[in-house]
């Protein structure tokens, strides 16, 4: 599975962005996606996550009512629809993939990141 992400960029305090990961490869395989962050120096943290049909999105309390994930079906790129963004939400933003198969077990994949800077 390979992802590509798209959509970061410099937005000032209380504005918006709208990040997308596009699937490609073995995409019947996924079972769910989702959206971290990584700020200097820190572990990578889940934002939100979704299943691969796009249903059952869940949410780190620091984004619950701010950011919405969605996926249409399992044909269909992600999004991260991010609003009333804080600069404290500064950081590379990675798609992830996690598949299933009896073959391979469970695989985890990741997008190249792509850079949120929130202005105050």
């Amino acid at each position: 599975v390979q992802l590509v992400e798209s959509g970061g960029g410099l937005v000032q305090s209380g504005g918006s962005l709208r990040l997308s990961c596009a699937a490609s490869g073995n995409t019947f395989s996924i079972v769910s996606m989702g959206w971290y962050r990584q700020f200097p120096g820190k572990r990578r943290e889940l934002v939100a996550d979704i299943t691969g049909t796009g249903s059952n999105p869940n949410y780190a309390g620091s984004v619950k009512g701010r950011f919405t994930i969605s996926r249409d079906n399992a044909d269909s790129p992600m999004y991260l629809q991010m609003n009333s963004l804080k600069p404290e939400d500064t950081a590379v933003y990675y798609c992830n993939a996690e598949t299933y198969s009896d073959y391979q077990g469970a695989t985890a994949y990741w997008g190249q990141g792509t850079q949120v800077t929130v202005s105050s």
